[in-house]
């Protein structure tokens, strides 16, 4: 297992992350997972066996079951250097204030978090979402406040767009806050939008990048083809992230992963996880499953190394659209493009 810096932090952590929405079973998220105490003790053990050091969740998983099993699970396994992150933003009760990044709801909601998951700190503090109602300078504020106090060590956000994330280190950097250290995102080869803001932002702010569902909630992992969807998956059981704008697209990406994985005797998985591991920017990718074999085969893909050639293929074959202003900077502006430009732009120069 490979270990590196989250952003411009000086923690270290393993390219593959453990995922914890199929711990619990609760509410919305049984349609991801069911897993209890024991299964979920078991599959920690298995992961970081194989070496991850970060272990991810979140208080909307399950309504804050999944934090209390992974408290229960880990036990004096926090002594050995295991790493948690959680999240908060999303409704933690009926309440006009259990919800949001407000001062209120955030610090309440990561005491909350530190009880369920039996710890004194959590390692990485991450805002799940955006919230627009909420003064950006609050948030920041809270998050401060936390790590100061010794609630919490880094902090990082989800899901947020460029915008969002330059506004949020703007106010840091003007009010001398803590700053954020890393993003967590959705990126895969059937859906590679962030690679036109999000990335150049981590590259050119030095922001680590976790990546949550790289499996894009099953599609990508070859059990699912153009004529068929496999029995027990989440898409048959109402599961509808991420959307899927172009089927055509989808299906000729899942045949390219096959094809590659047949020829390496892996599975397209593995395949899908190892173009991500090495993605210019991206630090973890988060991995998650329903089974100790899902887990076993996601965890192989840590030591798979893919050719130049391979990689070409699947670039090619999920390459984003050069949108505007890119395609326009890509005529005008080609000779004064610095590195995070070229995250994007290089190939097509």
């Amino acid at each position: 297992m490979e270990y590196r810096l989250l952003g411009r932090s000086g923690l270290k952590v393993s390219t593959l992350t453990m995922g914890t929405m199929t711990i619990g079973g609760k509410g919305w998220a049984s349609m991801v997972g069911t897993q209890g105490l024991d299964e979920a003790s078991r599959l920690i053990d298995i992961c970081l066996d194989a070496g991850i050091n970060l272990i991810d969740t979140a208080d909307a998983y399950s309504a804050g079951v999944s934090e209390e099993i992974i408290g229960d699970a880990l036990g004096g396994k926090r002594k050995n250097g295991v790493l948690i992150a959680t999240k908060a933003r999303f409704p933690m009760g009926d309440g006009p204030n259990d919800r949001g990044l407000s001062r209120h709801h955030l610090i309440r909601a990561c005491e909350d978090s530190l009880r369920r998951l039996k710890t004194d700190v959590i390692d990485l503090y991450q805002v799940h979402e955006w919230d627009g109602q909420t003064p950006v300078e609050e948030t920041m504020e809270a998050l401060d406040t936390l790590v100061r106090h010794g609630k919490v060590r880094y902090i990082g956000c989800s899901n947020f767009s460029g915008w969002h994330i330059m506004k949020a280190l703007g106010v840091s950097t003007q009010e001398h806050r803590q700053r954020f250290v890393s993003q967590q995102i959705h990126y895969t080869l059937e859906s590679r939008d962030t690679e036109y803001e999000l990335l150049p932002i981590s590259i050119d702010q030095g922001l680590g990048v976790l990546v949550w569902s790289p499996l894009a909630g099953g599609l990508l992992s070859g059990k699912h083809r153009r004529d068929k969807t496999a029995e027990g998956s989440r898409q048959l059981a109402g599961w509808d992230e991420p959307p899927i704008r172009n089927e055509d697209r989808l299906w000729a990406i899942v045949d390219v992963l096959v094809d590659i994985a047949a020829s390496r005797n892996v599975s397209a998985a593995q395949v899908a996880l190892a173009w991500l591991i090495g993605r210019k920017a991206v630090t973890s990718v988060i991995i998650g499953g329903r089974t100790e074999a899902q887990f076993k085969d996601n965890l192989a893909a840590a030591d798979l190394v893919l050719s130049g050639e391979e990689r070409q293929r699947l670039d090619e074959v999920s390459a984003p659209p050069v949108i505007y202003p890119y395609w326009h900077q890509l005529r005008t502006a080609a000779d004064r493009l610095g590195e995070a430009d070229l995250s994007l732009l290089g190939p097509h120069i």
